[in-house]
C-alpha cells in the first residue's frame, strides 16, 4: 500500500544523505563523493543484501538521489549504474553475473553505463538497430548509440539490442553487458554546452564479440527486461529533478529572506513570495507522484509503476524549470553570476523536460494508455 507519510526509517535516510551532501556542496568532486557514498552503502540501497546492497527498492535509492540534489551534488550515475542496470541484473541477470556485479555496484567500486537511444531511433525503442547475430557459442553486437552517459568512467555498459527471434524471424529486444575495453567498442564524447560532471557519448559497436554469459537473462524476457529498467530511470530522473528544483528554491528564499532594497526584505512582497510559493507546492506534488511510483515499482506492478513512473517524470520536469527560472527571476542580476550557481542549472533543468523521455511522449503514454484516446503514431 502506498503511504502518504514516510517512515521514520526513510526519514532517517533522508536527514543522513543530507548530512553527506551538505559536506560535499555545490563545489564537490564527483569521485571523492561517489566513494563515501558507496562506503556508507547509499549506491546500493536497493540492491539485493546477499549481493552487498541494502535490500531496500527505488523507493530508498530515490530519496538519496533527491537529497544529494538538494545539497547542490547530485550524482547522475545514481540513476543508470545501480537504479536501472542493477535493476536489471537483480531481477533478470544469471547468478554469476549478480554475484560478479552486484557487489561492486552497491559499493561504487565498478560502475555500469547504460546503452539504448540510437541516431535514427528517438524515443521509438522499436526502431532499435544495434543487432545481435550469434557465431558459434558466441554473440556478435553491431550498431550505434548516442547519448549515453559516463561510458569513460564505466567499467561497462548495458547495451539494449536485437536479436532474431529463431520461430518467426522478428527481431525481439535483448540486453548485453558489454566490457568497456571490448574490442570494437568505441565511443565518442558528444560536445555539449551542458555542463556536467559526466560526459555525453557516441558509441559505435562494429562487431564487438561477446560471450553467451553476457547476454543478460533469458533470451526471450528481453522486453520485460528491458521496461523493467525505464521505469527506475524514470522515478530517479523525477527525484533528480525534485533535488535540483529544491536546491534552487532554497537559494531563492535565503536570497529573499535577506535581500533589501526598500525597508523590508524583498520576501516580504507577494510579487516575490508567492511565485516561490508556487514552486514549492508544485516540488512537494511531484515528490507525491514520485513517492507513489517507486512505491508501485517495488511492489512488483510493473504496470502501474509504468503509469505514475511517467507522471512523475513529467511533474517534476515541469516544477523543476519553474523552480529554476523563480530562484534565478528572484536573485536577478545575481542570479546569473557564478558566485550564487544558480545560472548553470537554466540549462541542466531543462534536461528533465527532455530525458529520458520527453514530455510530450508522456503526454502520449497517458492520452492513450490512461485515458483510451486513439493513438496518433
Amino acid at each position: 500500500m502506498t503511504t502518504l507519510i514516510e517512515t521514520e526509517e526513510h526519514k532517517a535516510l533522508r536527514s543522513a544523505v543530507a548530512q553527506l551532501g551538505s559536506r560535499h556542496g555545490r563545489n564537490h568532486n564527483r569521485e571523492a563523493l561517489w566513494t563515501e557514498a558507496g562506503k556508507l552503502g547509499y549506491l546500493g540501497v536497493n540492491l539485493p543484501e546477499q549481493y552487498g546492497g541494502g535490500g531496500g527498492g527505488i523507493t530508498e535509492l530515490s530519496l538519496v538521489l533527491e537529497e544529494l540534489g538538494a545539497a547542490g551534488c547530485p550524482l547522475l550515475m545514481l540513476v543508470v549504474s545501480p537504479a536501472i542496470c542493477g535493476t536489471v541484473i537483480a531481477r533478470f541477470g544469471t547468478e554469476a553475473q549478480k554475484r560478479e556485479w552486484l557487489p561492486a555496484l552497491a559499493d561504487g567500486t565498478r560502475t555500469m553505463a547504460f546503452g539504448i537511444t540510437e541516431p535514427d531511433a528517438g524515443s521509438n525503442s522499436h526502431r532499435i538497430t544495434t543487432t545481435a547475430r550469434r557465431d558459434g557459442a558466441d554473440w556478435l553486437l553491431t550498431g550505434r548509440k548516442v547519448f549515453v552517459s559516463g561510458v569513460d568512467i564505466a567499467d561497462a555498459t548495458l547495451i539494449v539490442g536485437r536479436t532474431e527471434d529463431a520461430r518467426t524471424g522478428n527481431l525481439k529486444p535483448c540486453l548485453f553487458i558489454v566490457p568497456r575495453d571490448a574490442p570494437g567498442f568505441q565511443r565518442n564524447r558528444i560536445d555539449m554546452e551542458l555542463h556536467a560532471e559526466e560526459k555525453q557519448f557516441e558509441l559505435a559497436l562494429d562487431d564487438v564479440r561477446l560471450p553467451q554469459e553476457a547476454l543478460v537473462g533469458d533470451e526471450d524476457a528481453g522486453l520485460l527486461q528491458l521496461f523493467a529498467g525505464l521505469n527506475p530511470e524514470r522515478i530517479m530522473t523525477a527525484a533528480f529533478a525534485i533535488g535540483m528544483g529544491r536546491y534552487a528554491l532554497a537559494r531563492a528564499v535565503e536570497y529573499a529572506r535577506e535581500r533589501t532594497v526598500w525597508k523590508a526584505p524583498i520576501g516580504a512582497h507577494q510579487a516575490i513570495a508567492h511565485p516561490l510559493a508556487q514552486a514549492h507546492i508544485d516540488l512537494e506534488l511531484a515528490r507525491l507522484m514520485t513517492q507513489k511510483a517507486a512505491h508501485l515499482y517495488d511492489a512488483g506492478d510493473d504496470v502501474g509503476a509504468g503509469e505514475a513512473a511517467n507522471m512523475a517524470k513529467y511533474a517534476a520536469g515541469e516544477a523543476c524549470v519553474k523552480a529554476v527560472d523563480q530562484a534565478v527571476h528572484t536573485l536577478g542580476g545575481n542570479g546569473l553570476t557564478r558566485e550564487f550557481g544558480l545560472a548553470s542549472l537554466i540549462t541542466a533543468a531543462r534536461v528533465s523536460r527532455i530525458a529520458p523521455v520527453s514530455r510530450e511522449m508522456i503526454l502520449n503514454y497517458v492520452s492513450h494508455q490512461t485515458l483510451g484516446l486513439p493513438k496518433s503514431y
